[in-house]
């Protein structure tokens, strides 16, 4: 894969600039949303080449691969790239420091208190978002000094907050409690899903699920399958205790289901890292985070391709709202 540029990749100019755009340094809002040992160097490179946000995530990545990875994307192409970073992680400080190291500009933050990494980010000159799960936490958020929020709704594939709080609910309560942008992230595969985003008062949106569904991404073929077979009860909670994770329902995650919460959380961090993508899974015994809104996903795309709906629709979309509510002629 060569480098491509955002004019080869999409081919026009950018034109949705607001504040998330401007932190991230995109053409459009449009974030990867991360996911372990999947958002590497060459998935990230291909959302940011199409004018997108691109993440690597640093969770479960030694140093050097990080390393190896921010390398890769930077590659491949020149839009921005970033690194999403767990705090909870005891990797987390070291993880910012090869971000700064990469030239990173805009981090992404989640799963703790942004409080412990702030002070070094505002050294180093670097924005970033945190991600929360309820109004309580985006406050706090905002009290510790970050440059916006993402509003991970409960539909979220991945470890989901523990109050199952939708983003349909999450996004419009923080858009009115925060003066610092909104990105939503949960239940988003379309332009319709979009817009509705930002009709709730985002100005950004994170996509995970959509996205492990392309050619681009690593995940093995199996779990792209299940994706596209997916219906809209085709995803389940785990680990409701400390841990809740939102997986695709397979035979294992009927298995872990049928355990009691602190059971469940025991069993998943026991699998150790990613079983997807590890030898010898299978669609039946691999735990498979996926968002519910895979029950919209019906085939493996290419990342431009995602970016040409969801650029391209949101404005129709866009438009036909606007005759409705106007009383206007389509």
């Amino acid at each position: 894969m060569g480098s491509i540029s955002e004019t080869q990749a999409f081919g026009r100019p950018p034109t949705w600039k607001n504040r998330v755009a401007e932190l991230l340094g995109s053409a459009f809002p449009i974030v990867l949303g991360p996911m372990r040992l999947m958002t590497l160097g060459e998935m990230a490179a291909a959302v940011s080449a199409c004018g997108g946000f691109g993440q690597i995530a640093a969770s479960g990545l030694p140093a050097d691969r990080l390393r190896a990875e921010l390398k890769r994307a930077r590659e491949l192409t020149d839009r921005p790239v970033g690194v999403n970073i767990p705090v909870y992680r005891p990797n987390a400080a070291e993880a910012l420091e090869i971000a700064i190291e990469a030239g990173v500009r805009t981090i992404t933050t989640s799963a703790g208190d942004p409080t412990r990494l702030m002070t070094r980010i505002r050294e180093a000159g670097l924005r970033v978002l945190h991600k929360v799960s309820s109004v309580k936490m985006g406050l706090k958020a905002q009290a510790a000094g970050v440059d916006g929020v993402i509003a991970m709704g409960s539909e979220a594939g991945g470890h989901v907050g523990r109050d199952g709080v939708t983003t349909l609910c999450l996004v419009p309560q923080l858009a009115d409690a925060l003066h610092v942008p909104v990105v939503a992230a949960g239940g988003i595969g379309d332009a319709r899903g979009l817009v509705a985003a930002f009709a709730l008062g985002a100005e950004g949106v994170e996509m995970g699920t959509r996205f492990v569904a392309t050619r681009e991404c690593p995940a093995p073929p199996y779990f792209k399958e299940r994706i596209c077979l997916a219906d809209s009860t085709g995803t389940l909670v785990l680990g409701k205790g400390a841990m809740p994770i939102r997986v695709l329902r397979n035979r294992r995650a009927e298995q872990l289901a049928g355990l009691s919460a602190a059971e469940a959380d025991s069993a998943l961090l026991q699998s150790g890292d990613a079983s997807y993508l590890q030898a010898g899974g299978d669609g039946d015994s691999a735990v498979m985070p996926c968002g519910q809104i895979a029950g919209l996903i019906q085939r493996i795309r290419d990342i431009r391709e995602v970016f040409t709906e969801l650029t391209a629709n949101a404005g129709e979309v866009s438009r036909r709202l606007a005759a409705f509510f106007g009383g206007e002629d389509e």
